[in-house]
C-alpha cells in the first residue's frame, strides 16, 4: 500500500501505533499539540533535518535505520548541552508513491532510538513532497544543572571524547564505492551508537564546554575554539585505528585518520575539563586547550579534510 492509498489520516494511525511513550510525555499524539513535563522549568531544544540524497539513500539504509539516524542526530545535541532528552517532534515530507510500510518502519526506528534515553515521539506533521525529508525537533531537561556551552573552554583544560569517531565516515566511503562490508563500518553509518549518558555525566563532573561531533572532530572542535577564543590541539596517537578500519582504508586508498579526525555522523561527544579533574566513565583524553586560536593536530596544522559542510 502506498502513502496515497493509505491517506493522511490512515497513515497517521499506522505511525502512531508504532510509537512508545516516555516518562516526560504527559500527552502524546492526537491533539493539536503535545504536553511534555518540564520539571526544571527550562527546556533544551534542538532541531535537525535529513534530506534524501543529501543525508541518506534508501538503497543504503532501511527506513528503521533512517529513523535511528534522525533521532540520534537530535538526541546527541541535547546530551551535548548536559541535558537528558525527553521528547521528539517529527515532521515528515514524503512522495505519495512511497510505501506506507516505509513510513511505519521509520517511525519504529525513531521510537526505538528515543526509547534508549527514556524519551518518546510525542507529535509532528506530514506533507506530500517530491523529496523525502525527515525533520526532527528534540526537547530535553537540564534537571537543575547549568547547561554546558561551547564557549567555556579555558587554557590548561584537557579535551576528552566519549564515543567513537570515524566509523560512520568509513562506512559511508565503503558504501559509496559499491561495497557492503566490513559490517562494523557499514552498520556504524546506518545506525550511530551514541554515548547519550556521557553528556549529563560530563556536566555533573564540571565540564567547561561540550559539543556533539556531527560534522567531524576537528571541524566541531573548531566551534569550541572559536566560541572560547582558545586554541585546541589534538593528539593523533590518542586515536586507535581498529583492524577493520585499517584494512578498509588500505583497500580503498584512504588515510584512516581522515575518517577519525574529520569524519562525521558518529555523534560522539567532545568536552573540555579542568586540569586534574576526574573524568566520568567512558571519557578519554584526546587533546588539550591552550592560548591561541584554531585546532591543530600534534601542534601542526592538519592537512587532511576538515569535516562536513552542507554548502561546500
Amino acid at each position: 500500500m502506498s502513502i496515497a492509498e493509505a491517506g493522511e489520516f490512515g497513515l497517521i494511525t499506522r505511525i502512531v501505533a508504532r510509537l512508545g511513550t516516555g516518562a516526560a510525555s504527559l500527552l502524546g499524539p492526537g491533539d493539536d499539540a503535545a504536553i511534555v513535563a518540564a520539571p526544571d522549568s527550562r527546556v533544551v531544544a534542538s532541531t535537525d533535518v535529513l534530506v534524501e540524497g543529501r543525508h541518506f539513500r534508501r538503497d543504503w539504509c532501511g527506513a528503521a535505520d533512517v529513523g535511528h539516524r534522525a533521532a540520534a542526530a537530535n538526541l546527541a545535541d541535547i546530551a551535548a548541552m548536559g541535558a537528558t532528552p525527553t521528547a521528539l517532534l517529527v515532521a515528515l515530507c514524503v512522495p505519495t508513491d512511497l510505501p506506507a510500510e516505509w513510513a511505519e518502519d521509520l517511525a519504529g526506528g525513531l521510537s526505538a532510538e528515543a526509547a534508549l534515553v527514556g524519551a518518546a515521539v510525542v507529535g509532528g506533521d506530514m506533507s506530500a513532497s517530491p523529496t523525502l525529508t525527515v525533520a526532527v525537533t528534540a526537547l530535553g531537561d537540564l534537571e537543575g544543572r547549568d547547561p554546558v556551552l561551547r564557549s567555556g573552554a579555558q587554557p590548561g583544560d584537557v579535551v576528552a571524547l566519549a564515543g567513537r569517531t570515524g566509523h560512520a565516515a568509513a562506512g559511508y566511503t565503503v558504501l559509496s564505492r559499491g561495497f557492503r562490508t566490513p559490517k562494523l563500518l557499514v552498520e556504524a553509518y546506518r545506525r550511530p551508537e551514541v554515548a547519550y549518558a556521557a553528556g549529563p555525566a560530563a556536566a555533573r563532573a564540571g565540564a567547561t564546554s561540550m559539543i556533539d561531533i556531527s560534522d567531524g572532530l576537528l571541524q566541531d572542535l573548531g566551534h569550541v575554539a572559536a566560541a572560547g577564543v582558545v586554541g585546541i590541539d589534538i593528539d593523533r596517537d590518542a586515536f586507535e585505528v581498529p583492524d577493520q578500519m585499517r584494512d578498509a582504508a588500505s583497500a580503498l586508498g584512504v588515510d584512516p585518520y581522515v575518517w577519525l579526525l574529520a569524519g562525521g555522523d558518529d555523534h560522539a561527544l567532545a568536552a573540555t575539563f579542568p586540569p586534574g579533574a576526574p573524568l566520568p566513565p567512558g571519557w578519554r583524553v584526546v587533546g588539550s586547550v591552550h592560548e591561541g586560536t584554531g585546532v591543530t593536530v600534534d601542534r601542526r596544522p592538519w592537512q587532511g579534510g576538515r569535516g562536513w559542510d552542507h554548502f561546500r
